[in-house]
């Protein structure tokens, strides 16, 4: 399983731990899935962040 499948089942598993029932709690575990997979795509090299800031390792 890459580290982005597992990073993303973290942020949903995090998020309904964090916040259990209703809407809110949908809203929110869905935030920390966009944050897990941000970070997972990030560990497996598919996103680079410092070319999201403006300093690109490239030229």
């Amino acid at each position: 399983m890459s580290a982005t499948r597992w990073c993303v089942a973290v942020g949903l598993v995090l998020g309904i731990v964090l916040a259990f029932g209703g809407w809110f709690a949908f809203l929110v575990t869905i935030l920390f899935g966009l944050i897990g997979l941000l970070v997972g795509l990030t560990a497996d090299g598919k996103l680079d962040m410092a070319g999201l800031f403006g300093r690109a390792s490239s030229r």
